[in-house]
């Protein structure tokens, strides 16, 4: 199977720093024994109804914890959470590794809390895939020779991408093209921010807004291709055919997918690469958290209490909808900032 190229390009930061110093300094002591609420947000991905009940277990932890109550934000942007953390109106956040690190870049008080591990327990396999995906009808039309999948043949198609902040929608998708295109003959200074105009690559581009909507641009037949990730069509989708997570499997959507495949039932799609991304992040605002209240969740979320949580971790055969599976030995784990370098290095 072919290697893609990750090409290095640089990512413009798309929103403006505007965090204040001194509400910063005014919560440098955290909400310890304040009586407020923490605020917990949350991307579109993870916003759904369905999703409820794995808020609420992630929630409860965070209140045990601390003692403190949890408000959940839910969002339909992603630029809507990045903005809570950066202003400091949120408490912690669920993120991409390419959220968190347009967050940090901004305020620099927020600090990873945990990440979920692989199947062995630990960082080392810590990962996820991003997915190049087509309508099966057409997968062949973008295949070179040898029948493998060309990304020359993505030239002047309609794309979908997730958001500009999603690490596996557009920093990692984006940095491939950007690679791959930038060593043809009039793509020479292709950067990734014009990956995502019309009428350079693409003739049109579009963002779904979140994983799900950009797989929905895919099969509504408004995008050709579409760029998304495999944890957040999991509670959506079953493989028809071939081997998950390899180049040519088929995906179908399930009979009882919740919104917003509730009309989409049966209709499928097919992978044309799938690319391993770090794993994405809880993050903590130092700004309004004190050190203390921080290191209190990061023992609590990598205790084994909570390893062995099945409505955290669910089941491999668990019908429920959740955010983690338990295959092996997964559980959360500690990272340090620099764990997330490589995403940082897409961009230089």
């Amino acid at each position: 199977m072919k290697k893609w190229l990750v090409g290095m390009a640089s990512l413009s930061l798309l929103l403006s720093a505007c965090s204040s110093d001194s509400e910063g300094e005014a919560n440098a002591e955290g909400k310890d024994n304040s009586g407020e609420p923490l605020t917990m947000v949350w991307y579109p991905n993870e916003s759904g109804n369905e999703l409820s009940d794995a808020r609420d277990a992630i929630g409860s932890i965070v209140e045990e914890a601390t003692g403190q109550e949890v408000e959940h934000e839910l969002t339909t942007d992603y630029a809507i959470a990045i903005e809570s953390l950066v202003n400091d109106n949120a408490d912690l956040a669920f993120t991409g590794a390419e959220g968190y690190v347009q967050a940090k870049e901004r305020n620099d008080a927020l600090t990873p809390l945990a990440v979920p591990s692989g199947p062995s327990g630990t960082e080392e396999d810590a990962l996820y895939h991003s997915w190049f995906a087509a309508l099966p009808e057409n997968m062949e039309q973008y295949e070179d020779g040898d029948g493998e999948y060309a990304l020359d043949n993505f030239e002047g198609k309609k794309f979908s991408f997730v958001s500009p902040s999603s690490t596996s929608g557009f920093k990692v998708p984006g940095s491939t093209l950007v690679g791959h295109f930038s060593g043809q003959e009039g793509y020479e200074d292709l950067e990734i921010d014009q990956i995502a105009e019309n009428g350079n690559v693409f003739s049109e581009v579009m963002f779904g807004n979140s994983h799900q909507g950009s797989a929905v641009n895919l099969l509504n037949g408004k995008a050709d291709l579409a760029a998304f990730c495999d944890t957040c069509l999991d509670n959506y989708v079953e493989v028809s055919e071939g081997e998950e997570n390899t180049p040519g499997a088929i995906y179908a959507i399930s009979e009882d997918a919740a919104a917003p495949f509730e009309n989409l039932a049966g209709e499928e799609f097919g992978i044309l690469s799938a690319t391993p991304v770090l794993n994405a992040p809880f993050v903590a605002n130092g700004n309004t958290l004190s050190e203390e209240q921080i290191k209190e969740l990061q023992d609590a979320f990598t205790s084994e209490e909570v390893a062995n949580n099945e409505s955290i971790f669910l089941p491999e055969d668990s019908e429920k909808s959740g955010l983690f599976t338990k295959s092996a030995d997964e559980q959360f784990v500690v990272v340090e900032d620099a764990w997330f370098d490589p995403i940082r290095e897409l961009g230089q």
